[in-house]
This record gives C-alpha cells, structure tokens and sequence, in this order.
C-alpha cells in the first residue's frame, strides 16, 4: 500500500482573519495542498457566525483541498448542556447541512459528519440511548449529502471503537459512507491503550471486511503533543503515522492553543492540550516545522532515521564528551576538534536552529559513528539524564541566544538557559566523580556598561579612561544582569561556579565576546559577524541598530577551542573559575569598520540601513583575557581581517544556502589580511 496522503487540520475562531492568512502563508511553506477544519454548528447560529462562515469556507477552498467537520450542537435546541450533546430533533443536523452545501457546497468534495457522543460517562453503547440518536442523526445526513452529490466521511472515535463502527454498519448508516476516520494519539493520549497503527487500523477493517463495506480509512486526526519540550517527537509521530495503513492521515495541527484560552476540557485542566502545534502559538516554528520547511519530509525522515539514537554508547572503555547544543556553530567545531584527539563525541541537541542539520551532516562525514546524538532539550531532566551516561568531559552550549527572543519569551528563555543549566549540573552531580564542565557565558552578565565613559573616535566608540581602552573589560568587573538573557545567563553562570564550590564539579566559566568562524549560520540576532558576511556576499541590505559605532572584540573560533581544550586539559587551574574570553583589545571592530572591510573585500559598497537601539546592546565591549592568558598560555592567532576572509570562504564553498549574487574567488591571503576578487 502506498503512503497516506498528507493534510492538515486546523482549527479557527470566528473572525480570526489574521490568524487564517498566517495559516494559509505557514501552510504553504511546508508544502500541505489538504486542510481539514471544523465547522461550528454552534457557531453558524451565532449573529455573527453565518457572515464568518461565508468567508472562511471559501476564503480556504481558494488555496487547499478542503474537508470540513461539522459538529457542535447548539445549546438551545440541544438534547443535554454540553457541545458534544446530540441535537433533540436528528433531522435537523442534515437540514442544516444541506443549507451549507446550498451556500458553499462548490467549495469541498467530502463533508465530514460528526460521528460520537463524546464525554458520556457511559462507553457501553448498548446502555445509552444517545448512541442510537447519532446513529439516526449521522445516518440521515449521510444520505442527504449523498443524494446533494458529496462524498461522505465519517468521523473518527477517540480512541478506536471498532464496536461503534459495527453499530453504524448494523444500521445501515456506511453505505452511505466513503471513508472511516479514525483518531489515535498514541505519542500523547492513548499509550495505555495503543496496540500501533496497523493493529488499531486493522480492528476497524476487520469490521467492514465481515460487513462488506468497502469504505477507505482515515487517520482524520492524529498530532503530538510538545508540553515536555520533546524536540523531534513530533517528526517520530509524524513519520510513524505516515506508515500507517491508510488513505489519508491529517495531522493536528499548525499552531499551538493560545494559554490564554480554554481547551475543550477547560482552561488548562490538560497542559498537553495546548502543545500540538508545528508551531509555538505566536508562530515560532518548532523543531518539525522548520526541519519540514528547510529539508521537506525526505529530509525529516533522514535526519530521524540517521540521527536518532535510543541508546547512547555506554562503553567504559573509551572517554565519552558530551556537547549539549553540538550541532550548532560552536558545538560542531568543538565535535571535530574532540574527535580528532581520539574521543568519542555525543552531542545533546534539539535540532531547533537552522543549519544544524548540515553541521550534523558534515560530522557523520568527518568521523561517522564516533558522533553520536540524542536529540532532545535540556529542559527535559530526563533526557539529561539519559545523555550524560559515562560521560568523562562535558561542554554545555545549550541555550537561548538572542537578547531579543529573551524580550519577547522570557519564560522560555529562562527555562532553556537556567533551568536547563540546572538540569545538567544536578545530574553531574550524582556521579562519584563528575566530569568536568565547561560551561558559555556571555558579556552580557556586566550589563549595558553605561558607567564607562565613551568618546566617539571615526567609526567606532572608544573608552575616555586609557586603562578601559587599552585593556578592555576583566573579570573584576561587578556583575549586572540586564535583559532577561542576560539574567538567565547570568544565573546559570553561577551555578556552575557554585556547584564547583559546594559540590566539587570541575566547572569553568567562559564568558564570551563576539565568536565567528566556519558552521556559523549568523543571523541579525545572533552571529552578527556570520550575518553581516552573509549579506553582503548576497548583496543585500544590513539594517544596523543604534549609529553602527559599536565595538567588539572578535575571536576565531579556531581559537576559542583552542582555549577550551586548554580549559579542559588544566582543569586542576581553571575550575571553579570564570575568565572572559574573547579576541581582546588586539582584534577590535566596530560594525561600521566591519561593513567597510566588507565592501573592500567584495570589491561593492554594502548597503546599510539603520534602526532604534535593542534592549541591553553595549555600545562598547573588550574583553581583557589577561587572566586566562597569564594562567594557561594561551593567546588568539588569527586577526579579525584573515578571519573573516577564512569564514568567507567558508560559506561560499560550504554553505548548503549561501549564494553570493556575483562569482567570487580568492588569493592567497597574508597573515592578517586576505582579499576576494570579483572575476
């Protein structure tokens, strides 16, 4: 039998018009051409809900195959208080049917009829006169819409009731019917139940093969919930069902209940009813969307299939290190270089930022089994827990990284960035050793650094006090956490530091300046050097916020492993103690001195535009590294021009998306200088 064909289904509220167009566009994007969607009986009747119905319906039509559900009594003509209650007289659910084929009936082929008196306390369909209602209720549409010329599909059980299928063919109800739905969260809702796709399909078949019905079967509804932060369990749900012996499978659904809203069971009475969306409820893609939008369902059904492991290597015999967040951009470099020295790599990874499949990609390439993944997020304890098995070192990058994401999503972010620090310390330290850990940090634990007295000098900021600007900023400076980044940061920060004092994990703090360098897929949020590179490749627009004379200091990312190995390798040195680390005041830029480097390496002036200043953006940052370097030895090597010449390179030659508008190519380089030269 061949695959499902694929919808969606997705619910509206009744002039929720906006909301509709970012389904529509959302939709589009992952290539779903199938829409399934309910249709209110309750709502039809309200003044507003005819009118609502009048655009929607055709409105959707316009753009996917459409299957509307119509159910939900109204209360006034009801037989009991409560939406899932059948209607007192049953001809009136097909009357009202045939007034919406009458209306819109050009606009769907099938019509989905409400099928189960769901919420009764009693399942014993032979005990309670309700059951028998539907049948004559859904009986009778099925008829109508059959002699109006519509396909008839009946809607699914919750769970699958093969004994309610049996009842409607004893009544003669499914020669009327084209297709059998059936619903089944087995991921979510049904595990005590579930016996798998084919063994609950085939309880269905089995009841139409001894009926003679010929009817196909549906998966009208299946979805899986992410209320524990389970990265790709929805593509493992996703793919499963598409194995599923069936016709057609929609999938449940687009976007996430609103938490200011009432489920069907009430105002959050279930939390997992409010995280079956591909999305988050103000429209950030989860990991299934963007992995569907980026790579398609063949890519998803790769990255599941050749990345999942359910049982990382547990052999003593060889060092384990774990990377949480290690198919990012400095988790991949940190995985290779680990490799390399003869060391097993597990990476903990949600998989939730573009590019990481192609940074996972390259590293099956580089050292195929020596890296491992669990994909999963540090906010699930167990997860965790599974991830840290016989682990001898541990880099924990894992994180939200944007200040302006913490803006707009400060639970999350606090829960990814804290909490989820905390999650891995807790496990570590439970070990009769613990690995040492080495943990990112950030510049913005100093705060916005508005005491320090700037004077403008050409293109960039600069310190008045001479010892500022010749040295930078050092550790001694008072910690100050501004933004909701910068104070989830900053409290993982210090647990680290405080579970090396109080429980004698080996922890080292980096709290780090701007990093760049190869696997680095920048955006105007984070990766700010990646980005700017990235635009002015593809000769695009770079919108600056604030008047551009910020100024960084900028580190290789050659070099910052270098320091975290070293981190590691004299951990007796550095733990229990936090260094910032950064190119420091010898490899300083500040974005307008960045954009015109650019424009003379690409040999085209880069448009610039400009924007308010963000949330907790320091005008000036320097990181004095005078400590890590007296401590260990270690100084940066590569200067800011051949490093971004070297990161240039890279995203032409590397980058699955990375196209610059004119051909480039590159001469040799000098020790600190480097030049693209259009041809």
């Amino acid at each position: 039998m061949s695959a499902p064909q694929l919808g969606v289904l997705e619910w509206f509220h009744v002039w929720d018009r906006d909301r509709v167009e970012r389904a529509i566009t959302d939709l589009k994007r992952i290539g779903v051409t199938r829409l399934r969607t309910g249709v209110s009986w309750a709502d039809w009747m309200r003044p507003e809900g005819k009118d609502w119905y009048d655009w929607l319906l055709p409105r959707l039509a316009a753009d996917f195959e459409l299957l509307p559900c119509f159910l939900y009594t109204p209360p006034s003509i009801a037989v009991a208080p409560r939406p899932s209650a059948p209607p007192k007289d049953p001809k009136a659910y097909a009357d009202w049917l045939d007034k919406i084929v009458d209306q819109h009936g050009e606009h769907f082929e099938y019509v989905e009829l409400w099928n189960e008196p769901n919420n009764l306390t009693e399942w014993d369909w032979t005990l309670d006169p309700e059951w028998h209602v539907f049948c004559e209720m859904v009986g009778g549409a099925a008829y109508w819409m059959r002699e109006r010329g519509k396909k008839v599909v009946l809607g699914g059980m919750s769970p699958v009731d093969p004994n309610w299928v049996d009842l409607m063919a004893e009544r003669d109800v499914l020669k009327y019917v084209d297709a059998i739905g059936v619903h089944g969260f087995p991921s979510s809702y049904s595990a005590a139940r579930w016996e798998g796709w084919d063994a609950e399909i085939a309880k269905v078949r089995g009841v139409l093969d001894k009926r003679g019905v010929t009817a196909e079967i549906w998966v009208t509804e299946t979805g899986h919930s992410t209320w524990r932060n389970d990265a790709l369990g929805q593509a493992s749900a996703l793919l499963e069902v598409l194995e599923a012996p069936a016709e057609r499978v929609y999938w449940y659904g687009l976007t996430d209940l609103d938490p200011e809203r009432a489920s069907l069971d009430g105002f959050h009475v279930d939390e997992r009813d409010y995280h079956f969306g591909l999305q988050t409820h103000d429209g950030r893609p989860k990991t299934l969307y963007r992995l569907w939008t980026d790579i398609g369902l063949d890519g998803v059904r790769e990255a599941v299939a050749h990345h999942r492991m359910p049982t990382p290597h547990v052999d003593g015999s060889e060092p384990i290190t774990l990377i949480t967040g290690g198919s990012g951009f400095v988790g991949t470099n940190v995985a290779d270089r680990e490799a390399r020295s003869g060391r097993r790599v597990r990476i903990l990874d949600s998989l939730s930022r573009p590019g990481v499949e192609h940074n996972l990609r390259w590293l099956k390439q580089q050292h195929g089994d020596r890296v491992e993944l669990v994909v999963g997020d540090v906010r699930d304890r167990q997860i965790v827990r599974h991830a840290v098995q016989n682990v001898r070192r541990v880099y924990h990058f894992a994180a939200q990284v944007a200040v302006t994401t913490s803006c707009d999503q400060p639970r999350e972010d606090f829960e990814i960035n804290a909490l989820g620090t905390f999650n891995l310390l807790e496990e570590l330290r439970y070990f009769q050793t613990p690995p040492p850990i080495l943990f990112t940090s950030t510049n913005k634990v100093y705060g916005d650094l508005e005491d320090i007295a700037l004077r403008k000098n050409g293109d960039r900021y600069e310190p008045k006090d001479l010892v500022t600007r010749s040295g930078g900023i050092n550790e001694d400076r008072a910690l100050d956490f501004h933004s909701p980044y910068g104070c989830s940061k900053g409290t993982a920060d210090q647990y680290v530091l405080d579970y090396s004092r109080t429980y004698g994990i080996p922890s080292v703090v980096f709290r780090m300046s701007c990093i760049y360098g190869p696997h680095q897929f920048g955006n105007e949020d984070q990766g700010w050097v990646a980005h700017f590179v990235i635009k002015a490749l593809q000769d695009e627009t770079i919108t600056l916020y604030g008047d551009g004379r910020q100024v960084r200091d900028v580190l290789f990312v050659e070099d910052l492993v270098d320091a975290m190995q070293i981190a590691h390798e004299k951990i007796g040195l550095t733990g229990g103690r936090a260094f910032n680390i950064g190119g420091g005041p010898e490899n300083t830029t500040s974005l307008l001195e960045l954009i015109e480097f650019l424009g003379q390496i690409t040999g085209r002036n880069v448009d610039c535009s400009f924007g308010d200043w963000r949330t907790g953006d320091q005008r000036y940052y320097v990181s004095d590294t005078t400590r890590f370097k007296k401590l260990v030895g270690w100084k940066p090597k590569v200067g800011v021009r051949s490093g971004v010449v070297r990161l240039a390179e890279w995203l032409l030659a590397e980058s699955p998306t990375i196209r610059a508008k004119r051909d480039v190519k590159f001469d040799g380089r000098e020790a600190d200088a480097g030049t693209i030269t259009l041809r």
